[in-house]
């Protein structure tokens, strides 16, 4: 919800505020840039002090911020409101709820119950978009903000305090010192896999945002380029399944590397097929199914590579390149568009993808030497 409500918030909220869309989006932005920024704090505290209370007080943090935003009167307010939200979905998203399962699960189930958590986010889109959008038509945004608020405190706050339980790890036998977080900054593979996801996760942030305005530059409606844009969302579902699949005969890491390269290449047609819709939605069904892959492979290839030891705060190390680079992609993106054009900037996200899938090969050859040493 702290995520996907605010693109349909954004058009009603910011006329009556009297600010540019622009400037609203902004906003959002900035929470993406303080969720990462806060990854190492928030993954020091969870390896020190467990999940419980953590959890606990992001959900009521997000309950508050999303009734304060509710409140807002001009672009400052509403700025300081998304500080409180990014700092919040710092504390309640992926990396923390990963956390907690990597500390409370037996290792045998640790991968089905991160899996579990990435289905259910991915289908969060499907509920809390057409949710926003029948509330905002029904109450007004500002009526919206509150309605989602209470829903955010009667379902998430009670579960983060009753169900999670102390979460604070023994260290493992002989792998105590492998997991150490300043060890692994002297590991090469290291700096490989957040090279690749920075990449990755950039180039995903540029198609969520840039992807509808290209099909329309293609001679889509703009009804036609929002259906074939949400084929992406529906796609991340599926992707994540066959990469749990796949995962019984192949390192993750490599079967990471295979979807990303897919995508890669699949994206590059688009400016070739892109035009008529049945390329469009092969070109984009192809992508799709590695939409939401990272967020199943990335706390798998850390705990196959590191072990469970210190897992919170090596999460919070990778996740703050990789946030930062989702929240400035767009724009880098923006500019690159408006210098030389939309077909450029799809040929830039595919040699993004396969550039990610070379280095995240290339941390299978460096994994061997790390763990000997």
């Amino acid at each position: 919800m702290l995520t996907y409500a605010f693109s349909v918030l954004v058009g009603p909220m910011s006329r009556e505020l009297g600010v540019s869309a622009t400037a609203a989006v902004g906003a959002s932005t900035v929470a993406v840039l303080v969720s990462g920024l806060m990854s190492i704090p928030v993954g020091r505290w969870l390896d020190a002090r467990g999940g419980r209370g953590l959890m606990t007080g992001g959900s009521v943090l997000a309950a508050v911020a999303v009734l304060g935003w509710s409140q807002v009167r001009d672009v400052f307010q509403l700025y300081g409101v998304f500080v409180a939200i990014g700092v919040a979905s710092a504390m309640v998203l992926y990396p923390p709820a990963f956390a907690v399962v990597v500390a409370a699960a037996a290792p045998e189930s640790r991968t089905k119950a991160i899996l579990t958590i990435t289905l259910v986010g991915g289908l969060a889109s499907s509920i809390f978009i057409p949710l926003t959008g029948h509330l905002v038509q029904a109450y007004g945004w500002r009526n919206t903000l509150v309605i989602l608020s209470v829903v955010t405190a009667v379902i998430t706050i009670p579960l983060h305090a009753l169900v999670v339980r102390r979460t604070i790890r023994q260290p493992e036998p002989g792998r105590q010192k492998e997991g150490s977080p300043r060890r692994v900054l002297k590991d090469p593979g290291f700096w490989l896999l957040a090279g690749a996801f920075v990449m990755h996760s950039a180039a995903l942030a540029v198609i969520s945002i840039h992807l509808v305005l290209y099909l329309i530059s293609l001679g889509h409606r703009p009804a036609t380029a929002a259906t074939l844009a949400g084929l992406l969302g529906l796609l991340s579902v599926t992707g994540r399944l066959v990469t749990s699949l796949s995962v019984r005969w192949l390192p993750m890491a490599t079967v990471t590397a295979l979807v990303l390269a897919v995508q890669g290449v699949a994206i590059s047609l688009l400016p070739v097929v892109g035009r008529e819709v049945v390329g469009a939605v092969l070109s984009l069904t192809l992508f799709g199914l590695g939409f939401g892959v990272s967020s199943i492979a990335t706390p798998a290839i850390l705990l196959d590579r590191y072990g469970a030891d210190g897992f919170g705060t090596i999460s919070g190390m990778l996740a703050t390149p990789v946030t930062i680079a989702k929240a400035v992609g767009p724009l880098g993106g923006a500019a690159l568009a408006e210098a030389v054009g939309y077909r450029p900037l799809i040929l830039t996200v595919a040699a993004a993808c396969v550039t990610a899938a070379a280095a995240l090969a290339l941390t299978r050859r460096t994994q061997r030497a790390h763990r000997a040493r």
